[in-house]
């Protein structure tokens, strides 16, 4: 067995043995320092550290975007500055080849020019063939110059032609346990390719968007079940019930709210109104919201008449099922063929509001605490005598929390709504929750940034 060879250390060569016995070494003259590396070694080393931290900057730049379109527009103008393009396209196929149709997000293209680059044949365009190559296959597609580049398909070089581009380079998007699931092409005005540093360089911060972006899309489909499961937990379709008619509108926050309403028919001819909001986010939350639901619609159907009695029971439950968890309740028993009669009692939710020819007024429920946040709740129930035409509002506090206002502004503002209801539009429910919606909330329903959960059921007294 061979001795290990260790390196020359100060001009001494380790690979001479020492000798037998112990002498005192001779002096030796200092050694001569080690020459400067030269200007080119200077110049490469520059070039590492500022590819390196170019890298760094456009990944921590990726890193911090939360949707997968923002990753998407982050990765087409990081990438672009990589390889030296102006425009470009990124398509998503996170289903495989035989999923649903890729989606397309573009650089410097409106929507009529990818439906353009979309006529081209998929076995012709670059992203297409990326996505469609096995495991393991290319991950590069180059095209200097499409003018002159005869084995191009004639559709992909009119389409080109049209647009006004004349070489493109394409790089596939994957992760070592989802495999490839998109493609990024990026284009030039002319004729152009990528040296191999910069083919090196993006294909390293390729490798980052992949994982970031297979995580955001995992993300998302688990948004997805999340919310299809609270729609399944929620009301199909509104009851009909001679003498009120019912419209409601609702939104899920991106995580998984637990918001939640209810419109169920009772006995002889009665109907039973409920809202309501369970504590926290996300699959649990759903959870804890379906349970509430169900049992408050048992509890509505033994004992519906008396609505304190039935938030009694609910909170009963959910301190002894849940006790870590609040919610908060309202809860109204209608009788539309007697006299309009409506009894409410509310468990620290939000006051409904009326709306009538006489403008909106707030319903003066009793104050009182949350379910499970006393050891036994109870409060006196509010009797109403809606007039034909009135309209009863009942909302989740995340309408107001939307506005992004203080409590008291919020609800100043929902006052300011309710009031100025176009009389032509208080015939129907649906049109004098839409007028709230979009007078409280410009942006509407799809607002992508909010966490909070958004309620509303209109119950319109014939």
């Amino acid at each position: 067995m061979t001795a290990p060879h260790f390196p020359n250390v100060a001009g001494i060569d380790s690979a001479v043995p020492a000798p037998a016995q112990t002498v005192a070494p001779s002096p030796q003259p200092p050694a001569a320092p080690a020459p400067p590396p030269s200007t080119a070694v200077q110049d490469r080393l520059a070039g590492w550290v500022s590819d390196l931290t170019t890298l760094h900057e456009l990944t921590e730049r990726l890193i911090a975007t939360p949707t997968v379109d923002a990753a998407l527009r982050e990765l087409l103008h990081a990438g672009a500055s990589l390889v030296g393009a102006r425009r470009g396209l990124a398509a998503l196929e996170p289903g495989g080849p035989g999923g649903p149709r890729a989606a397309f997000t573009g650089l410097g293209l409106g929507r009529a020019d990818l439906g353009h680059i979309e006529t081209v044949p998929r076995a012709a365009s670059c992203h297409g063939r990326l996505l469609d190559e096995p495991p393991g296959g290319r991950r590069e597609i180059c095209h200097p110059d499409l003018a002159t580049d005869h084995t191009a398909d004639p559709r992909h070089r009119e389409v080109a032609a049209r647009l006004g581009w004349t070489a493109s380079y394409a790089a596939a998007l994957e992760t070592g346990g989802e495999g490839r699931f998109g493609a990024v092409v990026w284009l030039y005005d002319e004729p152009a390719e990528p040296d191999e540093r910069r083919r090196h360089l993006t294909g390293l911060y390729l490798r980052q968007a992949g994982e970031h972006l297979a995580r955001l899309l995992a993300l998302d489909a688990a948004r997805a079940t999340v919310a299809a499961l609270r729609e399944e937990l929620l009301p199909s379709r509104l009851p009909r019930v001679a003498g009120v008619r019912l419209a409601a509108r609702h939104r899920t926050g991106p995580r998984g709210g637990g918001d939640w309403y209810d419109a169920l028919p009772l006995p002889e001819g009665a109907l039973g109104l409920a809202i309501g909001s369970v504590t926290g986010s996300g699959p649990s939350a759903v959870a804890a919201m379906g349970r509430l639901r169900a049992s408050l619609r048992a509890y509505a159907v033994m004992e519906g008449e008396d609505p304190v009695a039935v938030l009694s029971d609910l909170e009963l439950l959910l301190r002894l099922t849940e006790p870590a968890r609040s919610a908060t309740a309202l809860f109204g028993y209608c009788e539309p063929a007697r006299g309009r009669r409506l009894v409410l009692a509310g468990a620290g939710h939000c006051p409904p509001v009326v709306v009538s020819e006489r403008g909106a007024e707030f319903v003066e429920t009793s104050l009182s605490a949350p379910l499970g946040m006393l050891a036994c709740w109870e409060a006196p129930s509010v009797e109403l005598r809606p007039q034909p035409g009135d309209t009863v509002l009942l909302y989740s506090d995340g309408l107001l929390r939307r506005t992004g206002d203080a409590m008291d502004r919020a609800f100043a503002r929902l006052h300011s709504a309710a009031a100025s209801v176009p009389r032509g539009r208080r015939e129907d429910p649906g049109a004098v929750a839409d007028h709230i919606l979009t007078t409280l909330l410009p942006e509407g329903l799809d607002d992508e940034e909010s966490e909070e959960d958004v309620v509303l059921l209109a119950v319109r007294f014939d």
